[in-house]
Order: C-alpha cells, then structure tokens, then sequence
C-alpha cells in the first residue's frame, strides 16, 4: 500500500516510495530509501517538498491518528497522481523565455550535476539509476512545455569541458520539443525526452582521449566510437531500463537514411521514426556546442548546414518540424537587419519565423557598437526586417550571448 503524507508526519522507519514534486526540490540523488538517519528527516523537512509517498508494505505506516492525504494500492497509480500534478503545475506555468530562463539554468546546473554522477558511475561500471534519469528527463520536459525556447538555449552554452555531459540534457530538450512540433502526445513527448537523456550511454565506454582528441582519428579510434551506441544500448539493458524508445534512440541514432550509418546500417523505413528525431537532435547540439577542439557554429548556420544533410542522412520531414521547432532564426542567432544594424535574436515570435525578437549590437555602417535596442520585427509597421544571418565570428564582437541570456551566461 502506498501513501502520500505530510514531510511533517514523517518519522523512522518509513520507506519513502517518491517525492511528491520536482527532484530539484529536494536534496537526495536518490528518492527511493529506507529513513533510518533523523538527519534525513530534517533534510526533507527543511525542502520545497512538502508531501511524500510512502510504502507501508517496506517500512512503518503512519500514525493511527494522523490521516494519510492519500493512499493507492500500485506504483503504476502513484505514478500517474504524479504525472496530474505535473500537468496542473505546467498548465499553471506557462511563460516566456525571459521568465523561464533562470528556472531552466537551474535545471541545467542540478541536471548537469546529477547526468556527471550518473555517467562517472557508468565509467566506473556501475548500473545507472534509471530513477534518477527519469526524474532529470522529466524537469527538463517541464521546462520545454512552459517554453520552448529557455533551456535549449541556455544547454547549446555548455563549455567544452561539459560536453559529454550537458549534451544529454541538450538533446533531450530537443527531442521534447521537436515531438511536440511533431504532433505527438505528452506521453510520447516525454519518452522522447528521456530517450534523448540517454542516448550516449555508451560513450562512458570509449577513452576520454578518443572523445576529445582534436586530429583526425585512427581507424581502430574510431571503431571505438562506432561501438558506443551498442554499448550504451548494453548498458541500459543492464540497468533494466526497459524504455521501447530509449533502447531505440540509444542503439540507432547514428544511423543514415542512406544506409551508410552505424551499427547496423539501416536504411530509409528501417530507422524508426524516435531514431531519426534522434539523429537530427543529436547532430544539431553536437555542430552548435563548444569543443576541446572546435568552437561550435552559429545556431542559424548550422540549420543552413543541417539542410543540406537531409535525404541521404536525416529525414527531411523531421528536419523540416525541428526547424519549426527553433524557428529559422534560433534565439542566439546573429543576423543583419535592413537599417544596417546586427541583431542578435533573443525571442521567437508567435506571429512568423521570419520575425523574431531582436537586439541591436552593432552597426556595420560606422563599424561600432550601438546601444543594444530591442525591436520586434513581427509588430505591425515594424519598418525593419532580417536581411540575412551573418557568422559572429566574422565580426568578432563579444558578449553576443549575454544579449539574451544576460547574467546567466558564465
């Protein structure tokens, strides 16, 4: 029997099942234990957590006379008690970038902390907490449901020494967003999201100096990382994640349409639909981040680049709904205006793709910085429009990101 109670009811004894709210909430990496430390009780206590769900059936039940909030008899039904409260709270929070950018960078800090715990013990050789990635999975789904531009903006910021690691966050982002735009459920949605979260499972499995190196790579170091989807599909098997889509994404995310793709060298209707939003998210963040041995492309180029990739690697019609995703011009995208002005975007626009947000940063007329002015291009008269994107590193001008991310940006 399990029930939700109060965190004041809680006492020794009690076997805690879940917490009822975000795992950003509360201070353990773990939400599954046995409370036999009076610190620990103290600890949940003294978080935003404010109910649990116990269960009587591993650990003491609560007080004869306190009434339980609410009892159910599976997991199965906890779980979904959990998932209305979600809905209630997203339904409840819905906002803009600017509003949800400092909540996700608090996602992306604990997350990133929690996906470097998980790997580290996958180097290690130990299982990874299956609980623990889906709780991550779903604060990050959250966030993208609230907005779908914050957190992915902030995760393509990660530094090169992150990489391996916010990359799983990143693309997990992506992979809500891009469900969504494809008209898939919230369900399908979210088993997107923490297939995205795992998908490189097994580059815990290939040498560090492999990952990183900045020459080309042998053919026996690369073969290392043609291994790694197998491996992290091994892995997952091991932790007994029985997840369809994770194991899916997990062992097929680098094949190609044409066949030339690996492990197994699918072709066209052979990759499944989750794979393909796979590739397409994987590849995106992987050309837009930072790396020990290359600095990322501008957000906007890389879709350019992207496009011409499809057909013989990544499905058009998925390509086509990322994009809508991130819109043409993705938020941090450089772009010259026809007052002859760059502009970094900053916001999306409900109205067009081709009329985002933007701010002003520079004048190529009497090549200076300019105050930055926020224009929206969408707005009725608005005499101003994009001319085209231009490379930031073509210009060289600093603190581009700050423009829209402000003091989140380290």
């Amino acid at each position: 029997m399990l029930k939700k109670i109060s965190v004041q009811d809680l006492r020794l004894g009690m076997y805690i099942q879940s917490f009822a709210g975000s795992w950003l909430d509360h201070p353990f990496w773990r939400s599954r234990f046995l409370l036999e430390d009076p610190a620990d009780i103290q600890k949940v206590r003294a978080s935003a957590v404010r109910e649990v769900w116990i269960d009587v059936s591993k650990g003491a039940d609560v007080a004869d006379a306190t009434p339980a909030v609410a009892q159910v008899e599976s997991v199965e039904q906890m779980e979904e008690a959990l998932r209305e409260d979600r809905s209630v709270q997203r339904s409840l929070a819905a906002c803009s970038t600017e509003d949800e950018l400092r909540r996700a960078a608090a996602i992306c800090y604990s997350a990133g902390g929690a996906i470097t715990a998980m790997f580290c013990d996958a180097r290690m050789g130990k299982a990874i907490n299956k609980e623990v990635a889906r709780q991550v999975a779903e604060d990050i789904a959250d966030s993208v449901t609230r907005n779908g531009h914050a957190l992915i903006s902030l995760a393509r910021l990660k530094t090169a020494d992150d990489y391996t690691y916010m990359h799983s966050v990143a693309v997990c982002a992506l992979m809500v967003a891009l469900a969504y735009r494809l008209g898939l459920s919230d369900h399908e949605a979210r088993a997107a999201g923490f297939a995205g979260l795992l998908h490189d499972l097994g580059k815990m499995d290939v040498p560090l100096e492999v990952l990183n190196k900045p020459g080309r790579l042998t053919e026996e170091e690369f073969e290392s990382i043609r291994r790694h989807p197998v491996s992290g599909h091994e892995r997952l098997v091991a932790a007994g994640v029985m997840h369809e889509q994770a194991l899916d994404v997990c062992l097929h995310h680098h094949e190609k349409l044409d066949g030339t793709g690996y492990p197994h060298r699918l072709r066209g209707n052979e990759i499944s639909l989750m794979a393909r939003m796979g590739a397409v998210c994987d590849v995106y963040d992987a050309i837009t981040s930072n790396r020990p041995y290359k600095a990322g492309w501008d957000p906007a180029e890389s879709l350019a680049r992207m496009a011409q990739w499809t057909n013989s690697h990544l499905d058009p019609r998925v390509f086509q709904a990322f994009v809508r995703s991130l819109g043409i011009y993705p938020i941090g995208s450089l772009v010259l205006l026809s007052n002859g002005k760059l502009a970094v975007v900053v916001e999306q626009s409900k109205k067009s793709m081709l009329k985002p947000m933007v701010k002003t940063v520079f004048s190529v007329n009497s090549y200076e910085r300019v105050v930055p002015e926020l224009i929206d291009l969408s707005k009725p008269n608005c005499p101003h429009r994009i001319v085209k994107r231009e490379d930031p590193a073509k210009w060289q001008i600093s603190g581009l990101d700050e423009l829209w991310a402000g003091s989140l940006v380290s």
